[in-house]
């Protein structure tokens, strides 16, 4: 009998709907999440780049890399650095988070409903 080893990575596509908020803006709306769950790290919900408002967000100097997902670009607000990062050529097995972004949950508030 093989052993097989859950994965480090899976996703999980949700229709309730997500708005990320800093203090009382909102910076996202959707109802076409994508939970990433990894193991080690809390979930996070992966929005559609056109259900949040990039215009509130600037590209920071900041670039991490990923081995699971690939090279990632972060986004800042005037005053707070770093809130969020996207994904814009994962690697081939995650391409369903090409184009989505994720925030962290330390520095803005999420709402699931």
């Amino acid at each position: 009998m093989a052993n097989h080893a859950a994965p480090r990575i899976t996703l999980h596509p949700h229709t309730r709907r997500v708005c990320i908020y800093h203090g009382d803006t909102l910076l996202a709306d959707t109802c076409d999440a994508l939970e990433l769950r990894e193991k080690g790290y809390p979930q996070r919900q992966y929005l559609p780049q056109p259900d949040v408002d990039m215009s509130k967000l600037t590209v920071s100097t900041t670039v991490t890399h990923c081995p699971f997902k690939g090279d990632s670009t972060y986004y800042s607000l005037p005053d707070l650095p770093d809130i969020a990062w996207s994904y814009e050529n994962p690697i081939d097995e995650m391409q369903e988070i090409a184009g989505r972004v994720a925030f962290d949950a330390n520095k803005v508030r999420e709402v699931v409903e």
